[in-house]
């Protein structure tokens, strides 16, 4: 007899909208970040949903089951975010590139309006579909002393790192803050933050010369690392000024940023 069951036809009931729309901005842990994100789910008319909702408003947090749509593939074993050296089994983390690609997140409820529901610290990217809600019960699911398995260890291991601004960095990243309302300083210190050690998630590589390397969408971010320290020595544009000229207005990221970065010579600068 075979093992393999017949697929599941799942229909979402809606989808989120959030500030997210790719997975460099989406935080790790929501709950641990400065600035709180909103979303807004937004469920499909004509199902009864309305009725569905109902006292659901009384609940301070509820869980959100979602379809990880940009995902194509899995993997048995993967690097996760907390500890870049070891690979862990898929099953012992929270990596989204799963055999079914179904997410779980708590967030906390602010309120309903009709079909919508808005919640807070949420970590889901625009458009994510939405399967199921649930309210979260803290009598039932909630062991704060409960063993966290390997990320005890690497919890106790990784220490925060401070992070510091060279005065070139400072001044190319209050640039593109003020001339293209560019925020380069909130995503480099939340990733960096945590830890700065080479990682595909995160995307976190070396250089050829061997200078560490954060990739944010089209900008790169060149920085250095003294035990927990990190100090920010450069930013630098994903495109070479040759790729530039040869691409038509508007087709590449941040188009006009990039031109202008390159003309105000800030790529040249070491």
């Amino acid at each position: 007899m075979s093992d393999i069951l017949p697929p599941l036809i799942l229909q979402p009931i809606g989808l989120i909208r959030t500030p997210f729309h790719d997975r460099a901005q989406a935080p790790r842990q929501p709950r641990a970040e400065r600035e709180v994100a909103e979303g807004q789910i937004i469920l499909h008319t004509g199902h009864n949903f309305e009725q569905a909702l109902a006292d659901l408003a009384g609940f301070d947090y509820i869980w959100i089951i979602s379809w990880f749509h940009k995902n194509k593939n899995w993997k048995p074993k993967v690097l996760p975010p907390r500890d870049s050296k070891i690979k862990r089994g898929l099953f012992a983390t929270r990596s989204p590139h799963r055999p079914n690609p179904i997410g779980l997140s708590l967030a906390r409820l602010i309120g309903i309006d009709g079909l919508t529901v808005r919640v807070a610290e949420t970590d889901l990217l625009d458009g994510t579909p939405i399967l199921d809600l649930k309210p979260y019960l803290p009598h039932a699911e909630s062991f704060p002393g409960a063993r966290a398995g390997w990320l005890d260890a690497a919890r106790d291991a990784h220490a925060e790192n401070s992070i510091e601004w060279s005065p070139l960095a400072a001044k190319q990243c209050a640039w593109l803050l003020r001339e293209f309302n560019i925020d380069l300083r909130a995503p480099t210190e939340r990733v960096l933050s945590r830890d700065a050690a080479p990682h595909p998630y995160r995307r976190i590589s070396r250089t050829k010369s061997g200078a560490l390397q954060l990739a944010l969408k089209s900008w790169r971010i060149e920085f250095s690392v003294r035990e927990t320290r990190v100090t920010i020595e450069r930013i630098a544009s994903g495109y070479s000024a040759a790729a530039l000229n040869f691409a038509d207005a508007g087709t590449l990221h941040d188009d006009d940023a990039h031109r202008a970065f390159h003309a105000a010579r800030w790529n040249c600068q070491i």
